[in-house]
C-alpha cells in the first residue's frame, strides 16, 4: 500500500488504521464548525466527525475506487479523501491540494458498497463538497465551466433548443469530418467531449399529461421526466410510460416539472439543489400518486435523500419525508407490483451493466436482471469489473475528460468483451458514456434503456427493434 505525502499532509497509516484522528480528539479541538477563514470547514453541514471516525482504513475500498485504480494514489482513495476530511476538521486549511483530492472523485459509491464498517462515505463527501463549492475560490476558468454547465443541464427547456442544431450537425456529415480530423480533441478536450457524448437523436412526442392503465388499475404514480433524459432519451420516458400503462399503472407526467436536483446536489450545489427539490415536490404532491417513478439512476438516488436534503427546513422537512418514501426506480416498482403484461419472445444476448447510482447508491441489482431474465429467449451476459464506474458520474466526465475517457476506454473494453448483441442500463450518463468510449474503439455494439428492452417484448417488436436503431 502507498502512502502519498504531499507536503501539506500527514501520511495515512494503511495498516494500523490511525490516519484518521478519533471523533473526541476532533470535538476537543473544538474544530468542528470553527469560522471561515481557518479550518477547512465553517458550522453549515460539516462533514461529521463521528463518520469520519468509523473508517478503519481496512483498505477493501481501494479495488472497487476508479480514480485509485487509474492512479494509484492513496490521497485519490475513498480512506484517504477521508483521512483528509479528518485533517480538515482537525484545523487543516481548504488547500487547493485537499480540493484537488475531493474534485477527482467520482461519487460513484462503489466504496460504500465495498465497505466492511458501513462508512457513510457518500454522506461525507457530499457535505465536504458543499463546503469546498461555498468556501474554496475556484480559477477563472474553473468557475466559467461551472456556471456553463449549470446554467444548462438542469433545464430541460434550454436542452431541448440544443437539438435542432444537433440533429443539422449530426446528419450534415460535419461530425463524422470533425472526428476524422481530430482537431476539436486537441484544441477543446471539454467541448470535444461533450460533442463525442451526444447521441443520436430521434423525434419523439412528448407524453401526454395522464395516461390511464390498460386493464385493471393497479397504481397512480407520478414520473420523473428528467433534464438529459427528456432532451436526448425522449424515447426512454416513451418505452416507460407504455410499460407502466402495460402493466396496470395510470402515469401522471404534469408539464413544467424541473430538474430534480441530483447534478446540483451531487457538485455541492445544496441551496441549489434544495430550490429543484422543492419544486418538484410542490408538483408532485398535489397530484394523488401512490408512487413516484424514476428511470434514471442518479435522479433516483438525489429522490430518495430528499428527506436529508430539506431536514433543516421547517416547510418542508415532514412533506420531504412523505415524497421520498414514494419513490422508486422502475424496475422496484414492476417488480414490486409483479408482471401482468404478457413477455414476447426477444432473442437477444444482453450485457446488464449496473449504473453505480442503481447498483451503489440505492442497491438496486436484482431487480433490473430479474425484469430481463423474464423475457423469453433474452440471454443475460455478466461484465467484468462490474463495479468500476463507467467514467460518466453525472458531468464529471466533462469535468475531468481525459481520465473519464480512459474509465469508459475500459468499460467499453468489457462490455465488447461479452460478445453480447446489446448493452443494456438504466442511466442516461452510461448510455452516452458507454456508446462514445465504444466508437472510439472503432466497434459497435446496440444500447439500450432496461424500459426500452421490456417494453419491445411487452409489444411483440422482435430483437430488430433494439437492434436497428440508426
Amino acid at each position: 500500500m502507498s502512502d502519498i505525502d504531499d507536503g501539506l499532509h500527514t501520511p495515512v497509516d494503511a495498516t494500523r488504521g490511525i490516519g484518521t484522528p478519533p471523533v473526541d480528539a476532533l470535538r476537543a479541538a473544538g474544530t468542528v464548525g470553527a469560522p471561515a477563514g481557518g479550518p477547512a470547514f465553517d458550522s453549515d453541514h460539516p462533514p461529521r466527525a463521528d463518520l469520519v471516525s468509523d473508517c478503519v482504513h481496512c483498505g477493501f475500498c481501494l479495488t472497487t475506487c476508479p480514480t485509485y485504480v487509474l492512479w494509484g494514489e492513496e490521497m485519490d482513495s475513498p480512506r484517504g479523501r477521508i483521512h483528509l476530511i479528518g485533517q480538515g476538521l482537525s484545523g487543516e486549511p481548504l488547500s487547493d491540494s485537499m480540493v484537488t483530492h475531493f474534485d477527482r472523485c467520482l461519487g460513484c459509491m462503489a466504496c460504500v458498497t465495498a465497505c466492511p464498517s458501513g462508512v457513510r462515505y457518500d454522506r461525507l463527501i457530499e457535505d465536504t463538497r458543499a463546503q469546498v463549492e461555498r468556501r474554496h475560490p475556484r480559477t477563472a476558468r474553473e468557475r466559467a465551466l461551472r456556471t456553463a454547465i449549470f446554467a444548462l443541464f438542469p433545464y430541460p427547456q434550454r436542452l431541448r433548443l440544443l437539438r435542432g442544431p444537433l440533429r443539422a450537425y449530426q446528419i450534415s456529415g460535419l461530425q463524422r469530418l470533425v472526428a476524422r480530423s481530430g482537431l476539436l480533441q486537441r484544441l477543446a478536450p471539454t467541448l470535444a467531449t461533450l460533442e463525442s457524448l451526444a447521441p443520436r437523436l430521434r423525434g419523439v412526442p412528448r407524453p401526454p399529461a395522464r395516461v390511464r392503465a390498460r386493464g385493471t388499475r393497479r397504481a397512480v404514480v407520478g414520473m420523473l421526466t428528467g433534464c438529459v433524459q427528456s432532451a436526448f432519451f425522449p424515447d426512454v420516458n416513451s418505452a416507460t410510460v407504455r410499460v407502466l400503462a402495460a402493466e396496470g399503472c395510470e402515469v401522471l407526467i404534469p408539464p413544467g416539472q424541473g430538474c430534480c436536483g441530483a447534478l446540483s446536489v451531487h457538485n455541492g450545489r445544496r441551496a441549489e439543489a434544495q430550490r429543484f427539490a422543492r419544486k418538484l415536490i410542490d408538483t408532485f404532491e398535489r397530484c394523488g400518486m401512490d408512487w413516484f417513478v424514476v428511470n434514471a439512476a442518479g435522479c433516483g438516488s438525489s429522490l430518495k435523500e430528499y428527506d436529508e436534503l430539506l431536514a433543516d427546513d421547517p416547510v418542508y422537512a415532514e412533506r420531504a419525508a412523505a415524497f421520498t418514501a414514494k419513490v422508486r426506480d422502475l424496475s422496484e416498482l414492476l417488480t414490486e407490483l409483479g408482471p401482468v403484461a404478457r413477455r414476447h419472445p426477444l432473442p437477444l444476448t444482453v450485457a446488464y451493466h449496473d449504473a453505480c447510482h442503481l447498483g451503489h447508491a440505492q442497491g438496486v441489482r436484482a431487480q433490473p436482471r430479474a425484469l430481463l431474465r423474464g423475457i423469453p429467449g433474452l440471454e443475460l451476459r455478466a461484465i467484468a469489473d462490474p463495479e468500476i464506474c463507467c467514467g460518466s458520474a453525472g458531468v464529471w466526465n466533462v469535468l475531468n475528460p481525459v481520465p473519464a475517457a480512459e474509465l469508459g476506454d475500459r468499460k467499453a473494453k468489457a462490455v465488447l468483451a461479452t460478445g453480447a448483441d446489446l448493452l443494456v442500463t438504466a442511466n442516461p450518463g452510461c448510455l452516452m458514456q458507454v456508446a462514445a468510449a465504444v466508437r472510439r474503439r472503432g466497434a459497435s455494439i446496440a444500447l439500450a434503456h432496461t424500459a426500452q428492452v421490456l417494453d419491445a417484448s411487452i409489444r411483440n417488436l422482435g430483437a430488430a427493434a433494439l437492434l436497428d436503431r440508426d
